[in-house]
C-alpha cells in the first residue's frame, strides 16, 4: 500500500489526511486531524458566552487561500477552521435572541459527523438503506403525535421549511385541481390560496413557482393578536368565487415569524371541510409545542390538517437543516407527486420507497439522523421540558417589559417570541424606527445582546426569540437596565 492518501496521474499527494484510506493505512493521520477539529469546535462552543453574538469584525480570508493551486498544510487547514468560527453567528451565546436559531444539540452535532462520514444519499433506498427506513418510520410516528392517522400518514424531510411548504402546496394543487399531468395553463378560473397576511414569504414564493403568481395568494386580515380572522377568511372565499377564481387551499400558521402567533386552527379546519379546500398548517416553529403536555392544546385543530410543515431545527435544537412535511394520506403523495426515476430500483419490484421520487429534492443528506439522535438524547419529555422552559423565560421577559411603560408590545405573546419597541421618541413612525435601530446597535455593541429588527406595521421593532436554556434572570435584568439607560445621540 502507498503511504499517501491517494495517487493522481502525476505526483503522489503528500497530505495523508485528504481521504481516509479504506484499508486503514492512514488512520492515525485522519484521526489526529478530526480530533484537533473536535477540540477546536468544542472549545469554541464552551466559550460561546465570551464571544460576540454577531461578529462585528473577523479575519479576512487570504486571497491565496480561496482556491489554492497546491494543497495547504494541516496547520493552515486548522487555521482556516478558526477563521470560519470567528466570523460565524453565535446562537449558543445566552444573549442571542434575534432569530429562530438555537444552540445545537450535541446529538445532532454527532449525527452530522456520522452522516457526513458515510455520505449516503436520500435519493433512493439503495443509496441510503437505514436512513430511508428511519425517515419513513420516524416521520409516521411524528405524524401520529400531531394527530394524523398513523395507518395512512407519511412524510419526508426537506432542506428547510420553504421547500416543505412548496411540496405541500404542489400536492394540494395537483390533488384539488387534478393537474398532476396537465398543469394549470389555460384554465378559465385562476387558482388561489388563502393565507394570513403575516404568513411566511415562502407561501408567496411557492405560488410563484407553482404558476399562480404571487397574487395567487390572497392575504387574510388578522386580529389584534396577529391571528387570521375567520370572518375575513369566509368573506375572501366568497369573493374569490364571485371573481371567477378557484380556491383550492388555505395555509394556517402556527407560529408567525415576527410575533409567534397561532392562527385559529379549528375554525380554519372547518372552513376547509365546508369548502372542499386543502388545509395546510405551517407549524415550522410552533410545531414543537406538541411535545409540551402543558401547552400542546394551543395546537388543537392541527390534527385535521391535510399536510403539516415542521422544523425541528428551530425549537427542537437540531442543527440545520432539519425540516419535514407530513401528509395525512401517503397515497395522495404517491398519486399526485411521485415521478419514477428509471435508473433506480422500482418500488413495485422491491417494495421499498425511493424518497427522491416523492420529494422536490433528489439528492439530499440524511438529516433524519440528526433529528433521531436528538430525540434519543432528550426524549419527547426532554423536548417538552425545553418548550416549557421557553414559556417560563417568556414570563420573566414579559415581566420586565410590563415594568416599563415606554416599551410597547406589538401583540400579547402566544409563545416565546416577543415583538416590542421603545416608544421614547416622537410618535412618527420614522422617529420610532430610528430610535429602535439605534437601540439594537447599542445593545449589540455594548452589551453583546442581539435582537433582530423586523419591519412591522410600517416601522421597525425589536424581536426576541427566547430559545437558549442558559439565559438567566441576571441576563434579563442587565439587558433591561441597559435599555433604561439608553439615550441615543441626536
Amino acid at each position: 500500500m502507498s503511504d499517501t492518501a491517494f495517487i493522481t496521474t502525476g505526483e503522489p499527494q503528500t497530505d495523508l489526511s485528504a481521504f481516509l484510506d479504506p484499508h486503514g493505512g492512514n488512520l492515525q493521520a485522519v484521526r489526529g486531524l478530526l480530533h484537533e477539529v473536535v477540540d477546536l469546535v468544542t472549545e469554541y462552543l464552551a466559550q460561546a458566552d465570551q464571544r460576540r453574538v454577531i461578529p462585528l469584525e473577523w479575519e479576512r480570508i487570504e486571497t491565496s487561500l480561496l482556491a489554492p493551486e497546491q494543497p495547504v498544510s494541516q496547520k493552515s487547514l486548522l487555521r482556516s477552521c478558526r477563521t470560519l468560527l470567528s466570523g460565524s453567528m453565535n446562537p449558543a451565546n445566552p444573549r442571542y435572541f434575534g432569530h429562530m436559531d438555537p444552540l445545537p444539540s450535541t446529538g445532532s452535532i454527532v449525527a452530522s459527523l456520522v452522516t457526513a462520514a458515510v455520505n449516503n444519499n436520500m435519493l433512493s433506498h439503495e443509496m441510503s438503506p437505514i436512513f430511508s427506513e428511519l425517515e419513513q418510520r420516524l416521520l409516521r410516528e411524528l405524524a401520529g403525535l400531531f394527530g394524523l392517522p398513523i395507518s395512512t400518514a407519511a412524510g419526508l424531510m426537506q432542506s428547510g421549511g420553504s421547500l416543505c411548504n412548496l411540496q405541500a402546496l404542489a400536492v394540494a394543487r395537483n390533488t384539488k385541481l387534478e393537474c398532476h399531468t396537465t398543469g394549470i395553463a389555460g384554465r378559465e378560473r385562476q387558482p388561489v390560496i388563502f393565507a394570513s397576511h403575516l404568513c411566511h414569504n415562502s407561501i408567496q414564493k411557492s405560488a410563484m413557482i407553482l404558476g399562480l403568481g404571487t397574487e395567487g395568494v390572497i392575504p387574510i386580515a388578522t386580529d389584534s393578536r396577529c391571528r387570521m380572522c375567520p370572518d375575513a377568511l369566509q368573506t375572501a372565499i366568497q369573493r374569490a368565487h364571485q371573481n371567477n377564481q378557484q380556491p383550492f387551499a388555505v395555509v394556517a400558521t402556527a407560529g408567525t415569524t415576527v410575533t409567534g402567533s397561532i392562527d385559529p386552527l379549528p375554525e380554519i379546519a372547518s372552513f376547509c371541510r365546508e369548502n372542499g379546500l386543502w388545509y395546510h398548517v405551517d407549524a415550522s416553529y410552533g410545531g414543537a409545542i406538541i411535545f409540551s403536555e402543558k401547552k400542546k392544546a394551543l395546537l388543537r385543530g392541527i390534527e385535521q390538517a391535510d399536510s403539516i410543515t415542521f422544523n425541528p431545527q428551530k425549537w427542537c435544537y437540531v442543527t440545520k437543516t432539519s425540516a419535514m412535511v407530513l401528509f395525512r394520506e401517503m397515497k395522495i403523495l404517491t398519486d399526485q407527486f411521485r415521478i419514477e426515476a428509471p435508473y433506480m430500483n422500482l418500488h413495485e419490484m422491491t417494495g421499498e420507497t425511493n424518497l427522491g421520487e416523492w420529494g422536490i429534492q433528489g439528492t439530499r443528506a440524511p438529516d433524519i439522523a440528526k433529528w433521531w439522535l436528538t430525540l434519543l438524547q432528550l426524549g419527547k419529555s426532554g423536548l417538552g421540558q425545553l418548550v416549557d422552559l421557553g414559556y417560563e423565560n417568556s414570563g420573566r421577559f414579559l415581566k420586565q417589559i410590563r415594568k416599563r411603560e415606554y416599551l410597547e408590545l406589538a401583540t400579547e405573546p402566544e409563545m416565546n417570541i416577543f415583538c416590542f419597541r421603545d416608544t421614547r421618541s416622537r410618535p412618527e413612525s420614522s422617529d420610532l424606527a430610528r430610535r429602535n435601530e439605534q437601540l439594537q446597535r447599542y445593545l449589540l455593541q455594548n452589551f453583546n445582546t442581539f435582537f433582530s429588527l423586523p419591519q412591522f406595521r410600517n416601522s421597525r421593532w425589536l424581536k426576541a426569540v427566547l430559545l437558549n436554556p442558559f439565559t438567566t434572570d441576571e441576563d434579563f435584568r442587565e439587558i433591561f437596565e441597559a435599555i433604561d439607560r439608553f439615550n441615543p445621540s441626536r
